[in-house]
């Protein structure tokens, strides 16, 4: 479906739920609106009685008031029925993904050709299944034997498959995405009705969203402030009554009149936009392929003071890239070079495939006929830590510092000094020294350099201007930490970082009063990640690091956290500014029809009328229908969110009050003033 027709499908939808949403049911959940819709309800009451001779104004100015408060209830339903529909239409194409399939239970994992066939319905926490290429994983669950390609793009959008396998932090896998290639044996960690994908398809629809602290603090304001307006508005009958009395001139205020003052002078701008901002900041976090358990944490993600970054694959690109060759006084480069692209030719890590580029870019040396030399790789195993070739009745190995220092004097050989000072050198560096040793005679060492991402030091740089401080966290020696810190641009980091140092790093923080945020896919994350005020899980990671965070990532990108707090911020700021432009733009309507309302009673007060209204019937026509129209027009505010600058809460204040504080003041004297001559000018009042 074209991007054109898929918004003029929501459009659609969404009149249609805007009458739906006039049942009382939906009414009441939303106090500020539910004073506008009993208003409607009580002038189109009065309109009909006038027809048996009970009037307080004439029947055509009350008609025109009730039919421009429905109109205004119908615009709030219509805010959050769009921001509502983007979430049916993405649930929509993920339920695509859930099917009912038949599935192979298992009796055990070791006879996968023994079993029976149910459906996916029927799998319970704890069966095992057995799922081939080019078949659908009926259920989430974990990888407990075999490795294959996995299609996930039905959850994430990404059309790259990704690889499952038993084991380690990438055996997680979500039912309704599909093998590629291969087999897995799955045990099942979740039943129908409960599965990730459920759980993404209740998200989005904003079924099972509830409403955050701000958002129950900001709904209490505005309940109070109708309460305010309420006991103010309906003690202008009886004042006005007895002023008349006294005065000798005029007449009460009409009960027509008292309800449309009612409802402009009630903070209905903010009160009709409030649930579609909560739910369009959720949207937005969706279409950035992140799945948020609750609106809390996307509101304490705009919040986050501290921000924990994992190193390799967030601040870094994850793989070490072979950068200088480092060889000893009596060897040349080029020997050091031919021996170490030697050991790596068969060497298919990152790591090693650099390692032959850097040879070849550094001196041309290209790939050799390794038939001919009678070749016998060694593969990299976790007992020796060392990878090498043999050929020819020569030897190379290469590994860490310590395997190769015991290797050589095992073997009878001598391990220079000097080596020892370029390891220290590029470990103090930030790098990896790998040491090459060709036939017992120590050669030198690859510096394996950590490559830190392009635009991540402004990205942090601009966090700080935020106010937001980043500790890298990472496995390394203290040395290499500081070294990649450096580079980055963090403003502080945890070396090897343990569970029990992580989860103690951000209980420490949170003792000072601070909202912290972290990214974590292992088994070993979990704790911290609980600890967390805002946890971002990756889907390629441990089904433990899911349950433990408040997010999910279906990206699996560290650096989404970044974006995360982006999000969360926009969607404040938005609340906040909105807030403002209601509360001032309600100041301004008291100002504006308050002394239009007694010119028949006080004739002095015609000096107030800085606006030039024409009567008091305009006054309040003009006030109902610009606030009607101010919710329409603030519609694609509430969605879309306030443009999201990268500065200190305090100077957003400050611009938030100048924009929409200024803007709620100015805005509705301008509007009332010209939609009043424009009703004057047609004769319709």
């Amino acid at each position: 479906m074209k991007k054109d027709e898929f918004d003029r499908t929501i459009l659609i939808d969404s009149l249609r739920q805007s009458f739906a949403k006039l049942s009382p049911r939906v009414q009441v959940k939303n106090p500020v609106m539910l004073v506008v819709y009993l208003g409607a309800i009580l002038t189109t009451a009065l309109f009909f009685l006038a027809f048996a001779g009970i009037r307080d104004e004439s029947q055509g100015y009350t008609l025109g008031i009730a039919l421009i408060l429905w109109f205004t209830v119908l615009f709030a339903n219509f805010a959050e029925a769009v921001a509502e529909g983007r979430g049916r239409a993405q649930a929509g194409s993920l339920r695509s993904a859930r099917k009912e399939i038949k599935a192979r239970r298992l009796e055990s994992s070791n006879h996968p050709e023994v079993f029976d066939e149910v459906f996916s319905s029927e799998l319970k926490i704890g069966d095992i299944v057995y799922v081939k290429a080019d078949e659908q994983i009926p259920m989430d669950g974990e990888v407990i034997d075999g490795a294959a390609s996995v299609d996930e793009s039905a959850i994430t959008g990404e059309s790259a498959p990704v690889i499952r396998e038993s084991g380690g932090d990438r055996s997680a896998v979500t039912g309704g995405t599909t093998l590629v290639s291969d087999w897995l044996v799955i045990r099942i960690t979740a039943e129908s009705g409960a599965s990730f994908l459920d759980k993404m398809i209740a998200m989005v629809e904003g079924a099972s969203r509830k409403k955050t602290p701000n958002e129950i603090a900001l709904q209490i304001l505005l309940v109070s402030l109708t309460i305010i307006f309420l006991a103010v508005t309906f003690t202008l009958l009886p004042f006005s009554d007895f002023a008349s009395r006294q005065a000798g001139t005029g007449s009460a205020i009409s009960v027509t009149n008292v309800i449309a003052l009612l409802v402009c002078l009630a903070p209905t701008t903010v009160g009709a936009l409030l649930s579609s901002i909560g739910i369009a900041g959720m949207s937005r976090l969706n279409r950035a392929n992140v799945l948020a358990m609750s609106g809390r944490a996307i509101e304490a993600a705009g919040d986050v003071d501290v921000l924990l970054l994992d190193k390799t694959g967030t601040i870094t690109l994850g793989n070490r890239q072979a950068s200088e060759f480092l060889p000893l006084n009596e060897i040349e480069e080029q020997e050091l070079a031919d021996a170490a692209q030697l050991s790596s030719l068969a060497d298919e890590t990152p790591e090693g495939r650099s390692i032959v580029i850097l040879a070849k870019e550094r001196f041309g040396i290209r790939g050799r006929d390794l038939t001919a030399l009678g070749a016998q790789f060694v593969a990299f195993n976790a007992k020796t830590r060392m990878s090498g070739i043999d050929y020819q009745g020569n030897g190379i190995r290469k590994g860490a510092a310590e395997t190769v220092r015991e290797y050589v004097r095992r073997s009878g050989g001598d391990y220079p000094e000097e080596c020892d000072k370029i390891v220290k050198r590029v470990a103090k560096e930030g790098g990896t020294p790998l040491v090459v040793v060709k036939n017992n005679q120590v050669l030198g060492v690859v510096y394996l350099k950590d490559i830190v991402k392009n635009g991540v030091k402004e990205r942090f740089h601009d966090l700080r201007k935020m106010g937001i401080k980043t500790i890298m966290i990472t496995g390394d020696n203290p040395m290499t930490a500081a070294a990649i810190a450096a580079e980055a641009g963090v403003d502080d980091f945890l070396a090897e970082a343990t569970p029990e140092a992580k989860l103690d790093l951000i209980r420490d923080y949170q003792s000072k009063g601070y909202l912290v945020a972290m990214t974590g896919d292992g088994t070993n994350d979990a704790p911290a990640l609980a600890q967390a005020d805002v946890a971002v899980a990756m889907n390629t990671g441990t089904q433990a690091a899911k349950e433990a965070g408040n997010m999910v990532d279906l990206d699996s990108n560290p650096t989404k956290l970044i974006d995360i707090v982006r999000i969360g911020k926009q969607l404040l700021m938005t609340r906040g500014a909105l807030t403002t432009f209601s509360v001032t733009n309600d100041a301004a309507k008291y100002f504006a029809i308050i002394p239009v309302l007694f010119f028949n009673i006080y004739p002095e007060l015609a000096a107030l009328n800085v606006m030039g209204l024409t009567s008091t019937r305009s006054a309040i026509l003009s006030a109902i229908i610009y606030n009607a129209l101010i919710i329409v027009a603030l519609i694609p505010l509430a969605l879309k969110g306030v443009k999201y600058r990268e500065m200190p809460a305090e100077r957003l204040l400050r611009r938030n009050l100048l924009i929409y504080g200024i803007g709620g003041i100015a805005v509705p004297f301008l509007a009332i003033k010209l939609i009043d001559i424009l009703l004057t000018a047609c004769g319709l009042v």
